[in-house]
């Protein structure tokens, strides 16, 4: 066989492999269940300002308007212990990019909301609403690609929520502690009772690169209770010793949220 030919068959069968193992990536992205994007927002208020107008423009005009483009459980909270500065959070699900992208840019300017929130919108200079809006996209994890609701806030319970942000040094660290969660974390989580909300790979955004994710209990007691639990499983004991995932956390940072009476989650 000429030296041409068996160059010629090995380039064939190098681009045949490429080939099936890029079909095969295709195949298991198609097969992977959809995953959310949520946005983050956290509307940063001036000290002592009330913030009874975002109040209203969140409950009256944002979340309906939200609602009414199939964005459900959208969530409104408040962080009474805050060392920050006063906020308001809020996290909306979108299902898509491209959803992300025509609400942002237009919901504004939907008349409906305009009208509903026409006192906010208008507002004066010398007065304002809020000081700034900071705003964070996120992915949601493979191992839990959907926002879920609380079971404590379908049957109307007292709840409070944990949100808990992991900063990493290098992007691949980042990426390993994602791997880490995907890995057993989560299941474990769910395992002792901490009810997790959702679980995002931040994209965009402040302080990359990080994750952030939520928790939900009835209180801080029990929350504190089910978190000993987790600490002490051996599913976690295993993943924490394992030398793949270490030092892949440089900065953690926990805020303890209060649902809005008209938040739904």
């Amino acid at each position: 066989m000429s030296t041409n030919r068996r160059g010629f068959l090995k380039a064939a069968a190098a681009a045949s492999a490429a080939t099936a193992l890029a079909g095969g990536q295709a195949l298991a992205a198609e097969s992977a269940p959809p995953r959310d994007y949520l946005e983050l927002r956290c509307y940063r208020l001036k000290s002592g300002a009330p913030h009874t107008l975002l109040d209203a423009y969140l409950e009256r005009a944002l979340i309906p308007a939200l609602n009414r483009r199939s964005i459900r459980n959208v969530g409104v909270f408040t962080e009474p212990d805050a060392t920050d500065g006063p906020a308001i959070w809020v996290l909306i699900p979108h299902r898509s990019l491209e959803s992300v992208a025509s609400v942002t840019a237009s919901i504004n300017a939907d008349t409906s909301v305009q009208a509903a929130a026409a006192e906010y919108l208008r507002v004066g200079k010398a007065n304002p609403t809020f000081d700034r809006i900071d705003s964070w996209l996120h992915l949601s994890f493979a191992g839990l690609p959907r926002l879920q609701v609380p079971a404590l806030q379908r049957n109307n319970q007292a709840r409070v929520f944990e949100m808990r942000l992991y900063e990493s040094f290098s992007e691949l660290t980042a990426l390993k502690k994602v791997a880490m969660f995907n890995a057993g974390e989560i299941d474990v989580m769910k395992e002792v009772g901490l009810s997790p909300v959702f679980y995002g790979q931040a994209l965009v955004g402040r302080d990359l690169p990080h994750l952030n994710y939520m928790l939900c209990s009835p209180d801080r007691e029990t929350h504190a209770t089910n978190w000993k639990r987790f600490l002490d499983h051996p599913v976690w004991k295993k993943l924490s010793s394992d030398p793949q995932y270490a030092d892949t956390v440089s900065k953690i940072t926990s805020r303890f949220l209060v649902p809005a009476a008209y938040s739904q989650i």
